[in-house]
């Protein structure tokens, strides 16, 4: 048994070692300039050794976006009340991301803009990205259902839409110098989501 958790481990270990690599690589020069003979160099491995953990770099990319979708998720919690949600997601926004800018993080915006530029381009790079979103907003319905049990599950679709359209917005956003200040943002926002997450009206 020992021996089969220490042979698994090490396969582990060496994964996360081309993945960092990987990501090295996609950041420098695009996934068409980080091809298996750059990322083998990184990861001081041969091109064989990489082919014994991912069939192709598709592959590769596919691990990198599972893992970023699987942060999002553990990160993905609105909070305990109203007040403290749209205090949070407003101060994000108007941040543009980066109330929460470790290097990690500004690592997997820039990756997630590389893999929806190579989704245009390639269909199964779209499907990867296809799934993640998927997880992504069934898990966001079921956590905002939770928190907002007064709207109907059409409009907590609707509202998980809009607020993966404010955040992808504010990453793509976040890469050029905005004249507007957080400071005149934040109550626009503020104003935005309180009205978004009031009871909602008969018509809608």
């Amino acid at each position: 048994m020992h021996a089969v958790m220490g042979k698994e481990e090490r396969i582990q270990r060496r994964r996360d070692q081309i993945i960092a690599a990987a990501r090295i690589c996609f950041r420098r020069g695009g996934f068409h300039g980080g091809g298996m003979a750059e990322i083998a160099k990184h990861a001081e491995l041969s091109v064989g050794q990489i082919y014994r953990y991912f069939a192709n770099k598709d592959a590769i990319i596919e691990e990198i976006v599972r893992r970023i979708t699987n942060d999002k998720l553990q990160f993905m919690e609105f909070g305990v009340d109203h007040d403290s949600h749209i205090r949070h997601a407003a101060l994000a926004f108007s941040q543009r991301g980066k109330m929460d800018a470790g290097s990690v993080r500004e690592d997997d915006r820039a990756l997630m803009l590389e893999v929806t530029a190579e989704a245009t381009r390639n269909a199964r790079i779209a499907a990867i990205l296809q799934d993640a979103d998927n997880r992504l907003f069934q898990q966001a319905c079921t956590m905002m259902a939770r928190h907002y049990p007064q709207f109907t599950h059409a409009q907590i679709a609707a509202r998980v839409e809009m607020m993966a359209t404010l955040t992808e917005g504010t990453a793509f956003r976040s890469v050029v110098q905005s004249p507007a200040t957080d400071d005149t943002l934040n109550p626009l926002y503020l104003t935005l989501l309180n009205h978004l997450f009031s009871m909602p009206e008969h018509h809608e």
